[in-house]
Order: C-alpha cells, then structure tokens, then sequence
C-alpha cells in the first residue's frame, strides 16, 4: 500500500520503529517487514491477531490526517477498509494482490488500467452523500482552497499558469455535481486487494467538482508515458464516456489541474516534472477548445 513516493527506513532506524511499536502493540499487532516512510507518514506492514494482513499508518501532517479520516468515512466503498482509527494513526487493510495498474499501462493495457481507475473514482464518488451526510463528516478542503498556491503564484511563471488559472477560477464559480473528492486517483492508489478488488488508498481529502478527481490520472504512471504520442487522446475519449463528463468541461479542469501540479513542482524545485505537466496541459487545451 506504498506510493511511489514511499522510501524504506533504514535499518536500525530507532524513531520510525518507536513509532510504529507503540500501535503495534496497543492493536495487537505482529510486523510483517520493515517499517516505512515517506515525507509525511510512517507506516508498517503486519498482521492482526487473527492473521489478516494491514497497514499501519502513522500520519505526521494533517493532509495525511485528513485523508484518513475520509479513508474510513468511504467504510471500505471503494476504498480500502479501515479497522481502526485514533488520533494520527489509522489501521487498514492491507493490498496483497499481485497485479498493479502501472504495470498494465506500461504493458499495453493502458485501457484496462483507465476503466478501473474511472471506476473506482465512480464507486467513491456514488458514497459521497453517505459521507456528507454522516453524523461526524470529515473536514474536506474546498477546490478553491487546493488551488491557492496557483492563484498565487500564476503570474510569476508562465502564460500557461495564467491561462490554468483562469480556467480554474471560471470553473470553481461554477462548480458542479460537488462530492467528497479523492483528490488524488492515480495507478499508485489504486491496488489489487485480492477477492475485494481494486480499492483507493492515501486520498487527499476534498471537497468539488467530481470531475477534478480524473485528471490526475492522466498524468501517471509516469510523464514519459502520459506524453507518448496519442495517448491522452485516447485517455480522454475513455474518460468522458466512462464518466459521462462533457469533454470540454474535463479538459478545462486538466488543463487547470497540470497548472497546479507545474506549480508545485516548480515551487519544489523539480523543473523537469513542472515542464512535463504544462507539456500535458497544452497537449489538453485544444481538446477544451473542440
């Protein structure tokens, strides 16, 4: 259930270990490998007393937080189960399935990788009352709020930020068929949970638009794939049918979407990631224009 973000400790690594031990053992667990890290969390693979295979994550940002509890508000639609879940730390299961929607892109079955991720985003979207409505929501963070670091910095960069920009700023005035968003659906949170299916993982935890949360997969597994010669063509015709979004309306909000992924990149300082997102929002703008 690891990202490609994901980085194993190293051994003898005493903090992340101290960590994880302290739920390891308040929910009665038995490691199975090592623990883990990425830049915002810590996480163990193990066992229940029962012998079902889980993931123990340790959230460190309240991104992380947020995202986990939408995780368990979803109770397993789509999403994978939560079992337990108490201040930053969150216990689910685990995917052990062999197969991986990066490997099938990559493989030439790009196809089939597309229909389950729009099917999953379908599955999570339909719980979205459920999860509204319930007695503790989740907080969600509004689109208009996840796109600050764009509007705020448009300007300063290229005209494709503006163009992004704006187009986000027209959109989020009109937004439609608002739901609890994923906000991050792409071949690394998508995994083969065995006889349960294919199930998301590590959701961003927001609130817009349903038609946001299918952009990104445009984008992934890598750039170099995303930007082989029509590939987001054909993506973007399975997408709008699969979804029934109108075409213009979905390339709007991917172009607007690479704008905010180009941004952070270039904020981040990887200027060859942020030069391939504005490279796949212009491959989208004459799709918004047809």
């Amino acid at each position: 259930m690891l990202d490609n973000d994901t980085q194993p400790a190293e051994d003898g690594t005493t903090t992340d270990l101290a960590v994880a031990t302290e739920w390891l053992e308040r929910w009665r667990l038995s490691l199975d490998g090592a623990v883990f890290q990425t830049a915002t969390s810590t996480l163990a693979p193990a066992y229940t007393a029962t012998g079902q295979a889980v993931m123990l994550k340790i959230s460190h940002v309240d991104e992380e937080q947020r995202g986990s509890h939408l995780l368990a508000a979803w109770s397993g639609h789509g999403a994978a189960r939560v079992l337990e879940h108490e201040g930053d730390a969150v216990l689910m299961e685990r995917a052990t399935g062999p197969r991986s929607l990066a490997h099938l892109s990559v493989s030439g079955a790009d196809a089939a990788a597309t229909e389950v991720l729009c099917e999953t985003a379908a599955v999570l979207h339909a719980a979205s009352a459920d999860v509204l409505d319930s007695p503790e929501p989740p907080e969600l963070v509004p689109l208009r709020t996840w796109f600050r670091n764009l509007f705020s910095h448009a300007d300063e960069f290229t005209a494709f930020h503006r163009r992004g920009a704006d187009l986000a700023l027209a959109l989020l005035d009109d937004e439609r068929d608002v739901v609890a968003l994923h906000g991050d659906v792409h071949h690394a949170n998508v995994l083969d949970f065995g006889e349960r299916g294919w199930l998301a993982i590590d959701p961003k935890g927001l609130l817009g638009d349903r038609a946001f949360d299918y952009c990104n997969l445009f984008c992934n597994p890598s750039p170099e794939l995303a930007l082989e010669p029509g590939r987001l063509e054909a993506r973007f015709a399975q997408v709008t049918d699969a979804a029934a979004l109108p075409p213009d309306r979905l390339a709007r909000w991917l172009v607007a979407w690479c704008a905010l992924s180009s941004t952070w990149s270039t904020l981040d300082g990887d200027d060859a990631v942020a030069e391939s997102m504005i490279r796949i929002g212009e491959r989208a703008i004459p799709l918004a224009l047809d």
